[in-house]
C-alpha cells in the first residue's frame, strides 16, 4: 500500500487560515500519526504525548484493540436510530454500570452533552419551580449555553449573555457557602470531584462528604463531572471510588471510547426515570462504532490491568517531579493524582509549553500558571523518566531565557 503523501506544516495552516473558522489558538503543527505516547508531524518529527487528545487517549493513541473493534463494527453497521434497540449499546452500558454504583446510561457524544443531559435529569426529577444547580468557582462543564453557565468563571461568559438561568456558584472546598446558597429552588449540586481546566485541585474527602449529606438533607442529586477524571484516570474506574463518596450522577467522556467520540450519562435506577421518553435525545449517542470502542476500552483496561498501572505511573511521576521541585524554585505545587497532574509555577507557563514543544515533549498550561499533564495509562518508565527530563531542562533553562 503507497504512503499517503501529506501537507507541510506550513501549508496545512494557510490552508487552515483560508477555510477553517479561527476559534482555537492552534500550534504551527501538523500532527499526522499517533502511537502509544508518540506522534509524528507531516515533517517526520517525533513528539512524546504528555497530554495526548486533551485527555481523550487515555490508552494512548491508536490503541491496538479499540481500532480492531471499531475496524470490525465498521463493516457490520455504523448508524441506526436510537429508536431501535442496539445490542453493542445495552452491553456497554453494563459494563459502565457494574463498574460504578448500578445506575443506567444515556449516551450522547461529549462532556459538555453529558452534562447537558445531568442538568436536564435534575431539574425533571426536581418536579416544578425547583431549577437551581450550585457548582464552583474554577470548575469546567462544557461550552454549551447550559454547560458553560454552570462553569464559574467569567472568562468563558464574555460576549455570550444572557446565559441560562438558575446557577449559582460557591467557592471551591467551601460547604458552609453551598447550604447558604441551597433554597426551595435548589435542584442540584454540580462538580468535579477533581477540577481539570481549574488546575488539578482534589476536592478535599470531608468537603465531598460534606455535599453527600447536603443533598440528602435537602433532597438534592449530586452530580459528578468525570469527563476529565473518569475512566480509570485517577487508578479507580471513577474518582468518586478515590474519594469514597457516591453520587446520584456522573457524567463521562474524553477517554471513555479510547480516543472515538462518546459521552455517556450514568444515573441511579431510582433517578434516571426521570428523563423520560422525548424529554432528551443525542441522534449519534451510543451509536455502534462508539458503543464497540467503549466495550474494547474496558476490556483492555481490565485485560492490561491498567488501574495498577495507573497507581505506578503516580509514583512515578510523584517522585520525579517531587524531585525537580526541590531542585527549581519556579515550582511551587506539584499535584499529582493517577495520570492526572499539575504543576504550580510562579510564572506564565505558556513560554515552559512551548519550549518543550521545540524539544519534542507535548504538554499543556491552563489558568496561567498550571502545567497540566493527562498522559496515557500505557505509558512506559522510560517516557516518563524522559519527559520529566525535557521539562526539567526547561525549567532550569528558562529563568536565563526570560532575562535575556
Amino acid at each position: 500500500m503507497a504512503v499517503k503523501q501529506h501537507l507541510s506544516s506550513s501549508e496545512t495552516v494557510a490552508l487552515f487560515r483560508k477555510y477553517v473558522i479561527a476559534n482555537y489558538r492552534r500550534y504551527p503543527v501538523n500532527l499526522v500519526r499517533g502511537e502509544g505516547s508518540w506522534v509524528w508531524d507531516s515533517e517526520g518529527k517525533r513528539y512524546l504525548d504528555f497530554f495526548p487528545g486533551w485527555g481523550c487517549n487515555l490508552l494512548g493513541h491508536c490503541p491496538e484493540p479499540v481500532v480492531r473493534a471499531v475496524q470490525e463494527q465498521l463493516t457490520q453497521l455504523i448508524h441506526v436510530p436510537n429508536t431501535w434497540h442496539i445490542e453493542l449499546q445495552g452491553q456497554w452500558a453494563r459494563l459502565l454500570s457494574e463498574r460504578s454504583f448500578g445506575g443506567q446510561a444515556f449516551f450522547c457524544n461529549s462532556g459538555a452533552e453529558a452534562n447537558e443531559a445531568a442538568i436536564k435529569l435534575a431539574r425533571l426529577h426536581a418536579g416544578p419551580n425547583r431549577y437551581k444547580i450550585v457548582t464552583f468557582e474554577g470548575g469546567f462543564h462544557g461550552r454549551t449555553l447550559g454547560a458553560l453557565t454552570a462553569t464559574a468563571q467569567p472568562k468563558y461568559h464574555e460576549g455570550l449573555g444572557p446565559l441560562v438561568a438558575g446557577f449559582v456558584y460557591a467557592p471551591w472546598g467551601d460547604a458552609a457557602a453551598v447550604e447558604e446558597l441551597i433554597d426551595a429552588e435548589t435542584c442540584a449540586i454540580m462538580l468535579e470531584p477533581i477540577q481539570g481546566e481549574g488546575g488539578i485541585r482534589p476536592a478535599a474527602r470531608e468537603f465531598l462528604q460534606d455535599l453527600r449529606r447536603l443533598a440528602d438533607e435537602r433532597g438534592l442529586l449530586l452530580i459528578f463531572d468525570e469527563v476529565q477524571t473518569g475512566f480509570g484516570r485517577t487508578g479507580h474506574w471513577f474518582a468518586y471510588q478515590h474519594f469514597g463518596v457516591t453520587p446520584d450522577v456522573i457524567t463521562l467522556a474524553k477517554a471513555l471510547c479510547g480516543g472515538i467520540a462518546g459521552g455517556a450519562m450514568v444515573a441511579r435506577a431510582e433517578v434516571a426515570p426521570s428523563l423520560r421518553a422525548g424529554m432528551h435525545a443525542s441522534t449519534f449517542g451510543g451509536n455502534p462504532i462508539a458503543a464497540s470502542a467503549g466495550i474494547a476500552a474496558i476490556e483492555m483496561i481490565e485485560r492490561e490491568g491498567l488501574l495498577a498501572r495507573v497507581r505506578h505511573l503516580e509514583e512515578l511521576f510523584r517522585n520525579h517531579l517531587g524531585q525537580l521541585q526541590r531542585q527549581c524554585d519556579l515550582i511551587q505545587d506539584v499535584r499529582v493524582l493517577g495520570v492526572m497532574i499539575g504543576i504550580e509555577l510562579g510564572i506564565d507557563g505558556t513560554p515552559v509549553v512551548q519550549a518543550c514543544m521545540e524539544r519534542g515533549l507535548l504538554l499543556n498550561c491552563t489558568h496561567g500558571t498550571v502545567i497540566r499533564l493527562l498522559p496515557a495509562m500505557t505509558l512506559a518508565d522510560e517516557q516518563v523518566a524522559e519527559g520529566c527530563e525535557i521539562l526539567a531542562k526547561v525549567l532550569k533553562e528558562l529563568p536565563a531565557t526570560l532575562n535575556s
